[in-house]
């Protein structure tokens, strides 16, 4: 069972995992070279845990001691308890979700291994935002996709903004990065995936349209600025659109990804 610390001390170092949470470059830092990553809020941090990720410690304000004590009572982890207010002096922002776990990262798996079984997937290029790649993972979870494919420029699942947009589907949907991004899409074809790519080209076909009758789906969505590359673009089995009314040419990639997601489910 977790051993209970009361902290009194935000300057304390037993906190330093927790410590301004709101500096994403000093986070990223931080986490890779500790290899590890934060879960915020009850739900968040139990499925985390339930998923196998190994907890370093605990981070909660009294409150939410009982709601957590199955989870506590599995790990020899310690729990850090602190006031909200000083747990906010230590992150940097409010935790209203009130509970906060450090927790190991574990080695990415290979492409071979996501893959297996796989029927439809999304493979991203270059999203940068962490609130759109958790958005993304939620959006696969709810719809039946079977993993996610990343390119290297892609922001971080496991940062904690993602984690939270996610609710923790992170933990569920399988997900790797690509080793090599110039190739990616043709190996994909080589594998047996169809390769759809959301993108206002010019021979773009209906998003329905150009999904119908595909078995393995290959889901491809772009950067929020740019969009796909020209490489990826060109390499695509297919290019598809949302089709837009009142003047409108596009949507977020998050939106984009829940829409496409949504009809390719029912293809």
């Amino acid at each position: 069972m977790a051993t209970l610390h009361e902290v009194t001390d935000p300057d304390d170092p037993r906190l330093a995992d927790y410590r301004d949470l709101r500096d994403v470059q000093l986070r990223k830092s931080l986490e890779a070279a500790h290899g590890l990553f934060l879960a915020e809020g009850e739900k968040v941090v139990r499925r985390a845990v339930e998923a196998g990720h190994r907890p370093r410690s605990f981070l909660m304000a009294p409150r939410w001691l009982e709601g957590l004590s199955d989870v506590l009572e599995r790990t020899e982890a310690p729990c850090y308890v602190v006031s909200e207010s000083m747990a906010e002096a230590v992150t940097g922002f409010h935790v209203h979700r009130g509970a906060l776990a450090s927790l190991h990262r574990a080695p990415l798996p290979g492409l071979d291994e996501v893959l297996e079984g796989a029927r439809s997937i999304l493979v991203l290029e270059d999203v940068v935002d962490h609130t759109n790649v958790g958005a993304v993972f939620r959006s696969a979870a709810a719809l039946g996709f079977d993993a996610v494919l990343l390119s290297p420029r892609c922001a971080d699942p496991l940062y904690r903004r993602a984690v939270k947009v996610a609710m923790g589907s992170v933990f569920h949907v399988p997900w790797t990065r690509l080793p090599d991004w110039y190739d990616a899409l043709t190996d994909l074809s080589r594998r047996g995936f169809t390769s759809v790519a959301l993108t206002l080209a010019p021979d773009a076909t209906d998003i329905a349209d150009a999904v119908r009758g595909v078995d393995r789906l290959a889901l491809v969505l772009g950067s929020e600025g740019p969009g796909i590359s020209r490489r990826w673009q060109e390499s695509a089995d297919r290019r598809a659109i949302i089709p837009m009314s009142a003047g409108v040419d596009s949507l977020n990639v998050a939106a984009a990804c829940a829409v496409a997601c949504y009809v390719a489910a029912r293809r």
